[in-house]
């Protein structure tokens, strides 16, 4: 049985069924968000090699964004009469996801590793907008900037992977650990 998130109450001209459906794909954009962040960090603080010192500053405003990404959506879901579920447990509980998988590791191998989670953030994320972008256009486009941004940031890890003649290192890889591997070469 489906949770209900229909609120007490709701922005000015949306109807609060409306609103339960948008708080319910918020609250995964949330700990997606939340997920992303910690991994970044991780990322961060376990990174080694020759492009280490690259990395870990490349890693730094990504992981500042994404903490205010995280911020934008708790405070619409919140605007929309919700509450945004901000705890390790709940994300846990309800993400669809396992955790990252690489640990202390090259630049490389972990750049590959990240081109496959933003891959799985940017799928869902797409998801996300074309729901919310038939109930409503403020939520919408709060989830369409964050997914430039995210874009954004892919692009940044992918030229670290693609070589001079337009080849993805991690093209066919579909987990971290794969990608990781075919980053390495």
């Amino acid at each position: 049985m489906a949770k209900d998130f229909t609120p007490k109450y709701t922005v000015p001209g949306i109807e609060r069924e409306a609103a339960g459906r948008l708080i319910d794909v918020l609250r995964l954009r949330l700990h997606a968000l939340n997920d992303l962040h910690l991994t970044l960090k991780h990322i961060h603080w376990n990174v080694v090699g020759p492009h280490f010192i690259a990395v870990h500053q490349m890693i730094d405003p990504q992981v500042d964004r994404v903490r205010d990404m995280a911020d934008d959506v708790a405070e619409r879901i919140a605007a929309l009469g919700g509450v945004a579920q901000g705890t390790p447990g709940s994300l846990v509980k309800e993400r669809t996801w396992d955790d990252y998988s690489i640990g202390r590791e090259d630049a490389i191998a972990h750049l590959g590793a990240l081109d496959v989670v933003y891959t799985g953030v940017l799928e869902d994320l797409r998801a996300a907008v074309k729901t919310v972008g038939e109930i409503d256009p403020a939520t919408e486009d709060l989830l369409i900037e964050q997914l430039r941004d995210l874009e954004q940031f892919q692009w940044f890890v992918r030229a670290h992977l693609e070589n001079a003649g337009g080849n993805l290192a991690t093209a066919s890889a579909t987990t971290e650990e794969g990608a990781a591997k075919a980053a390495k070469g």
